[in-house]
């Protein structure tokens, strides 16, 4: 049987999507916080269990009889390690024999601030003795298409991350390129660095969608101090706000950038484009 952890997040609705193109309802489980949330997974024949991050106890329990677990990473950055040993100790009591961990795209010499926690996990999963794989994801374009609405309001999409290019796909390529990874005879061992085919600047992502919108839209580059301060206006909280601002520094730095197509290779297609996805944002 297929574990997946967080199967109620944006990320972990999608992978099991995809695995189902697959696998069997039957085959899978579906670890959630709440699973009021997800009575559709179960009503599909999904196994749907109860567990937090931080309960290993409960993570144990809804991890019997797993063999392979698709562990997406907790979304309480800042509390990461501490949950994630939690889900690695499970495991090893349920006795899970693969673990996919979903990463950070180059964790290991990345220049954001999120990879620490990463690299953290990765060492955990090392020194487990589980066999694994790391899903070293690129950033989600859907982090700025949630912008576009109050940027266009105002003709000026802002951030701070220069003329770094950012390879970002959308999450539904990285939930099938997880399906692919949790379905395949020999997974252990890889190492997968996952980015989008092509690479853009936050400029051609507004003129890009100043075109498809046919709105005028430019963008302002800030300090990394002066983004975080906007967004913090706008009324996000400090730490998602700090979170973003370090993101989009180490953008500038090249952090969000990978151009080896791993993510294209695991799909067996092109992954979708910018300009695919500021269209269905946008329409």
């Amino acid at each position: 049987m297929i574990a997946v952890t967080g199967a109620s997040g944006q990320l972990g609705r999608l992978a099991i999507r995809e695995l189902l193109k697959s696998i069997p309802a039957s085959q899978l489980i579906a670890i959630v916080r709440n699973p009021a949330k997800v009575s559709y997974l179960a009503e599909a024949g999904i196994s749907v269990r109860q567990a937090d991050y931080s309960d290993e106890t409960a993570l144990s329990n809804a991890l019997n009889g797993a063999e392979r677990l698709l562990f997406i990473s907790s979304s309480e950055v800042g509390q990461r390690s501490a949950q994630h040993r939690h889900v690695i100790n499970a495991a090893l009591s349920a006795g899970v024999k693969f673990i996919a961990y979903t990463s950070l795209l180059h964790a290991d010499r990345s220049p954001l601030g999120l990879a620490a926690e990463h690299v953290e996990t990765e060492a955990m999963l090392a020194e487990s003795g589980i066999p694994y794989a790391l899903l070293r994801n690129g950033w989600y374009v859907e982090n700025y298409l949630a912008s576009l609405g109050p940027a266009l309001e105002h003709g000026v999409f802002i951030g701070c991350a220069g003329n770094g290019k950012i390879a970002a796909a959308p999450r539904a390529d990285y939930a099938a390129a997880a399906a692919s990874v949790m379905t395949q005879d020999n997974p252990a061992g890889n190492v997968w660095e996952l980015a989008a085919d092509e690479g853009w600047t936050l400029s051609q992502l507004a003129e890009e969608a100043a075109r498809i919108s046919g709105k005028p839209l430019v963008y302002r580059n800030l300090s990394e101090a002066d983004y975080q301060a906007a967004l913090l206006g706008a009324g996000l909280p400090e730490g998602l706000a700090a979170m973003l601002a370090n993101s989009d520094s180490g953008a500038a730095q090249g952090g969000l950038y990978d151009d080896s197509h791993q993510l294209s290779q695991l799909l067996g297609r092109p992954t979708i484009p910018l300009t695919q996805s500021l269209s269905a944002a946008l329409s």
